[in-house]
Parts: structure tokens; sequence; C-alpha cells
């Protein structure tokens, strides 16, 4: 009879604190004690455990046991502590070496019959434990995280480790006996290789197939182009989703700490992160009866909501006013800081939500305001209460608005356009230009870059200052439209094969074009 420490961690949002398993053998009166704040899930271990031991021909102690997980105000939930509650039981047992559990860190749900099973979102776990030196044991059903977390820290070991020595690779397993017979040095058990971090080929719907519409694919480049967000407004059936669902198409992979960041959310989320999809850009798009927990992230244990899952990526929201008043307004704070707390009773979590927002919406009730047809039959009163559901703080942080009219397939001069390879290469060179520049895109420029690099020359400061005060727009609108311009200089000198060339004023021309991407700030329906 001793006592045992074995080490693994929680999850809390993004981040995978350490977590010490001490379990404690002594005589006296049969009993179970598990203490430092474990939630339902947790506390059932002891039944999954004993059945798990008893099945495996292990002992359970006849004594006084009591294991405690400490922190003890750190709250801990999920199966992922079976393991570690299991094999420090054995070693405060005597059943078990305990010489190599101080070089480990182990996760995974018991079976009654001894199986390891799978835990989701292990990923910064994983990291966490090579940054420390420790060896990850995890279930086999893990073995694609595992995969990832040594691609990424950039070092495999080659040799086959016995015993868990410091700083080797993770290892995998798929029942407790293979645990215990690698700690006892009778089997081995071997690292796990690097999994391949290349974005797996995703079929996107070509641009080319969308008929005419050529001011709104334009409107579509400069946005994949600059991280702008993006509303289309137009007539059913005037294309808007379709050209919505194209915009992944045009964006590069994620750069490998790009792909880190959303890795960390996913986990929260309790989703895995195959290596084949490590680099891919997440798109998502929620239906419009979603709440705004849904989308913003919350419920008990504070998880990710929709737009933190889009990190890096895009959010696509369909049918934009007929989303609840309160669930637009949520997206308030993360579109402009980039981030969001979620903060329930009992735990409190931050998740980024960098994304890039598009948005689709009819221009009134019945969608055919503006239609030459004079098919509309909503009041000017009806089309400006429809269009109110959309606050104008919202629409601040929005910095495209693009008309879609009704198209007559049967016309002329309906051309096809650039074709989605075309218009992805261009994006990607726009985007190299940026980053190298300021270090990030234009739609995330801070204020005082901002004022560095969109310098305006005299003739475009009177037509931004004559636009602002006609239009009434804030001073946050005036902003967006500079970032605007800037990302037009910017695909102007890459259209020109002068990707390096310096950044020139911004002038009439330039102001102009981010204008008139831009329609909401002029239309007035109610005249």
């Amino acid at each position: 009879m001793g006592l045992a420490i074995v080490r693994t961690r929680a999850q809390v949002g993004i981040a995978s604190p350490e977590v010490t398993v001490e379990a404690h053998a002594a005589g006296g009166l049969p009993g179970f004690t598990l203490v430092g704040l474990p939630a339902a899930a947790v506390r059932e271990a002891r039944d999954r455990v004993r059945a798990a031991l008893s099945t495996c021909g292990f002992d359970w102690p006849a004594g006084r046991i009591t294991v405690h997980l400490g922190p003890a105000d750190l709250p801990k939930q999920g199966g992922r502590f079976d393991l570690p509650i299991a094999v420090a039981l054995l070693a405060a047992t005597g059943q078990l070496p305990a010489r190599a559990l101080a070089s480990l860190e182990l996760y995974g749900e018991l079976g009654l019959d001894g199986r390891v099973l799978g835990t989701p979102g292990l990923l910064p776990a994983l990291l966490a434990a090579r940054a420390a030196a420790r060896t990850a044991v995890v279930p086999r059903e893990n073995a694609p995280e595992a995969g990832v977390a040594v691609a990424v820290s950039g070092t495999v070991s080659g040799t086959v480790c016995e015993g868990g020595r410091p700083g080797s690779g993770p290892r995998v397993i798929g029942h407790l006996r293979e645990l215990c017979d690698w700690l006892r040095r009778r089997v081995a058990l071997p690292p796990v290789p690097a999994a391949p971090l290349e974005p797996l080929p995703r079929i996107w719907p070509e641009l080319a197939d969308v008929l005419g519409q050529m001011h709104a694919k334009r409107a579509l480049e400069v946005a994949a182009a600059g991280g702008h967000n993006l509303v289309l407004i137009g007539p059913p059936g005037s294309g808007k989703s379709m050209l919505a669902a194209r915009l992944p198409g045009l964006l590069p992979p994620l750069e490998l700490s790009e792909a880190l960041e959303l890795a960390a959310v996913r986990s929260a989320a309790g989703l895995t992160c195959a290596g084949e999809a490590f680099l891919n850009r997440p798109w998502r798009a929620p239906h419009h009866s979603a709440s705004a927990v849904a989308l913003v992230g919350g419920g008990a244990s504070a998880r990710p909501g929709e737009v933190s899952l889009a990190h890096h990526g895009v959010l696509f929201l369909d049918e934009l006013p007929e989303f609840r008043r309160g669930v637009l307004e949520a997206l308030r704070e993360p579109l402009e800081n980039g981030a969001i707390t979620v903060a329930r009773a009992l735990r409190q979590a931050d998740y980024p939500t960098r994304f890039q927002l598009v948005a689709a919406m009819n221009p009134c009730p019945c969608g055919y305001y503006g239609d030459p047809g004079g098919r509309c039959s909503c009041s000017p009163e009806q089309v400006r209460r429809y269009r109110g559901r959309i606050s104008g703080p919202l629409l601040d942080r929005i910095d495209l608005h693009v008309d879609m009219p009704r198209i007559d397939l049967h016309g002329e001069g309906l051309g096809h356009g650039p074709t989605t390879a075309e218009v992805a290469r261009r994006v990607a060179r726009c985007r190299a230009r940026q980053r190298r520049r300021q270090g990030g895109l234009n739609a995330g420029l801070p204020a005082s870059q901002l004022a560095e690099l969109a310098v305006v020359d005299r003739a475009g400061r009177r037509v931004l200052q004559a636009a602002a005060s006609r239009r009434q727009l804030s001073g946050r609108a005036q902003a967006r439209i500079l970032r605007l311009a800037l990302t037009l200089a910017d695909l102007a000198v890459v259209a020109a094969d002068r990707d390096d060339a310096p950044t020139l004023p911004l002038d009439a021309h330039v102001i102009a074009g981010a204008l008139a991407l831009r329609c909401l700030d002029r239309e007035d329906p109610s005249h």
C-alpha cells in the first residue's frame, strides 16, 4: 500500500491545464473516495475502473482508496481520466512499476473489458505534453491527432522506445493490458509517425459556372483578397448562395499557425483533427433558426459556437434578416474584436473568432424590390422595416454590400468570367503582398497601421468626405472604406505584375471604387 502519481490534462476552452492524479491506498475499512471537483462522468470512473481491473486480472485494493485530481479548484469533465486513475491505483498497490510514470501523460476512457476508448479533443493536450517533454499515451482512436501533434512539433523519434523514456513520441494503445505490459518492459510500443499535413483536395464549385453578375464576382474577389466581410443582396434566383459557395475555392490553405488555432477550437468542441484536412479552411453555414448560443458559443460547458468553428475560414449566413435580432446582435463583438469570452456560472472560456462573414439577403419581404419588371408589392415602410432587422452597428462591421439584380439567362452579353483557379492565383498573390507589408490582411488592419498605409490624395479625400457627408457614414464605416480601397489598390498592383511595388496614395478612382461596393450606404427605400 502506498502513493502513486500520474499526470494527465483537462480541457478548459482551448487550453489544456495539467492535472495530477494522486492515488493513495491505505488500510482500514474498504472505501473509495474521488476528490478534486469531478463531474458526474468522472465520478462514475470508479465503477468503470473497478470492472476493467477485474476483467484484466488485477486485484482491487481491499482497504481505503483516495484519488485526488489536482488542482482541486479546476473542474474535471469527461472520461479521459479513467486510464490515469486505473494506472495510479495499480502503481499505488504495487501491481505496476511506478518508476516510468513521471515521464508519461495518460488519456483514455476505459470499457468494462479493459478496452481504452477514444477521447475527443486531445490535440491541445498532446501538444502541451510534447512541450513538457513527456510521452503521451492515448487511445488508438486518437492516433490521427497524435500524428498531427508529431508533425507540427517538427520532430519524431525513429526508434522503438520502451518504458516511456522522457521526450519520446506519443504512443497509442487499444487495451489496458497493452499499457501494463509496456510499463513492465515486456513489449515495445512504436511511436506514432507524423501525419501528412497537406490540404485535402476539395472540389469547390466553379466560379465561371455563375453566369453574368460580373460586379458581384469582382466583389467576391476583393473580399477574398483582403479578408473583408460581404453581404449579397438580390431577388430570389439571382445567384447569391451560388456565388457565396464559390468563396472557399478562392482562398489559400491555412498556414500552420492558423491551423493550430483552429484545431484547438475544434478540440474544445469535441471534434477530431485529422492530418489530411488539417490545413483546410472551414466553411460553416448555420440555418437561420440557429440560437445565439449555437452561433457564438455557450451551454453548461462553455463550448465554442459557429463563429469560433469558422475561425480563419468562412461563416455563411443565408437569409440574413430571418435570423433573430438578438442572434445577429451577438455577432458584433466577435466581428470587431476577433475573439469572444463565453462566461457561464461555473466556467469561462476565451475563443478566437477571426472569421470572414458572407451573408445573403433579399432586398425586401417579397424579394423583388427594385426589379425592372415591377413585381415588388412591398411598401417603402415594409422595405424599411425588413432591412431594419439588420442594425446599423452590425452593418457598419460589413465591408461590402453588393447588389445582385435578376439576370435574363437568354439575354446577350452574359459571360462566364474568370475561373476559380485564375482568381485564386490573384488572391494568393494579393494576400502575400499584404502579409509582407503589414503582417496581416487589410480587413484586420489596426487604426495606427491604417493611417500609415492608407494615405489618400487630395482628390480622393474630397470624394470620401463628400460621400461621408451625403450618406452620413460613421467613423467605422469610413475606416472600412479605406481598408477596402487599399485592397483594390493591391489588386491593381498584382494585375500589373508589380507585386513588390510600394503602396501609392489612394486616388479618387480607388475611393470611388470602394464606395461603389457599398450599395446599402446610398439606398433609402423610403424615398
